[in-house]
């Protein structure tokens, strides 16, 4: 079993990646946005009380997260391939939860894999998509402000997954079938 976690910045191509890992590979997909907005959309009483949290503008707590992504884990079944985690977790308390999480379960993250992209080209790459999507939140204020929140709070998870063992870094720079190649290395020597 090879799960997953895809890292980087704001724009860095995670969710490019994932879907080319899904196809190449046959792994699920956990996106925390996705997942959130289904709870939410369903009624479930997970999606009422993240809703809670949100409706008020604070964060869901890691505990509630991690019981709703154990939930999304578990309705793959007991033979799937592997999971992709996209958007989780985003700090280290994160990071501990998902790892016990998974161990619970017999399982582990086998590679953390980081899409490394410096600031100046995540921030044209999100003005861009901004432009093409209608995206409210790819504006060069809101960009900023993601990018200084990942640098403060996300990227600490880089050493974490390092000591873990399982980190491994790619260029998020250039084309994106090298870049994909590049990423299947590393999952088919795990």
């Amino acid at each position: 079993m090879k799960n997953i976690v895809i890292f980087g910045g704001p724009g860095s191509g995670k969710g490019t990646q994932s879907d080319l890992l899904i196809e190449h590979y046959g792994l699920g997909h956990i996106s925390t946005g996705d997942v959130l907005r289904k709870e939410i959309k369903a009624g479930t009483e997970l999606g009422k009380t993240a809703a809670s949290f949100i409706d008020k503008g604070q964060l869901i707590p890691d505990e509630l997260m991690v019981s709703i992504l154990a939930t999304v884990y578990d309705g793959f079944g007991k033979d799937h391939v592997g999971v992709i985690f996209d958007g989780f977790p985003r700090t280290i308390p994160q990071a501990e939860a998902l790892k016990s999480m998974l161990e619970e379960r017999g399982h582990k993250v086998a590679a953390m894999i980081d899409l490394d992209v410096p600031d100046e080209e995540l921030t044209a790459r999100l003005l861009k998509r901004g432009k093409e999507s209608g995206r409210s939140d790819d504006n060069a204020e809101t960009i900023g402000k993601r990018l200084e929140v990942y640098h403060r709070q996300t990227q600490p998870l880089i050493e974490w997954y390092k000591q873990d063992g399982t980190y491994h870094h790619i260029n998020g720079l250039g084309a994106l079938d090298r870049i994909a190649a590049d990423i299947q290395r590393v999952i088919d020597s795990l």
